[in-house]
């Protein structure tokens, strides 16, 4: 299984935001106020996956005594932290589709003014989702072998 990419998650994202915005131009006179806490979720998705990332990052690596971790957890972990990632960087796009509409309408609208405090929210949420996704992905990492040293024993 190959790290997940950067540029994938980019590609997402602004596919995403560009067909939000796209669809938010045809109908946001007819949708109701966004609910101000929808991107707390992402941002406690995020706390969550970084302490496991913490602490499966310690266990691999045995500090402290710690017990080892079993293939199948990591693996779980892994496929946990690819698939945080992409609904991350989804609705990074979402959330930067949802800005792009309300902006230019926000002195004439009180609902963007709101709706824009409900996107920062979820952009802020929804980008620290798909760091700590990532730092979980790579925490998964088995560490390399330690380093010997080819001279030893041939004095």
């Amino acid at each position: 299984m190959k790290f997940t990419k950067i540029r994938d998650l980019v590609g997402v994202a602004l596919v995403a935001g560009l067909l939000t915005a796209i669809l938010l131009k045809l109908v946001y006179a007819d949708l109701p106020t966004l609910p101000r806490l929808t991107g707390v979720t992402f941002g406690v998705l995020a706390i969550v996956e970084a302490i496991l990332a913490w602490q499966l990052r310690n266990r691999i690596a045995r500090k402290d005594g710690a017990r080892p971790v079993q293939p199948l957890t990591a693996a779980r972990a892994v496929a946990l932290a690819k698939a945080s990632s992409l609904v991350g960087a989804l609705m990074v796009g979402v959330w930067v589709g949802v800005l792009v509409t309300v902006f230019p309408i926000m002195a004439s609208s009180a609902a963007a003014g709101e709706d824009r405090t409900t996107a920062l929210v979820g952009l802020v949420g929804s980008a620290a989702l798909v760091a700590a996704a990532l730092w979980l992905e790579h925490s998964c990492k088995t560490p390399d072998p330690p380093q010997q040293d080819d001279n030893v024993g041939l004095r």
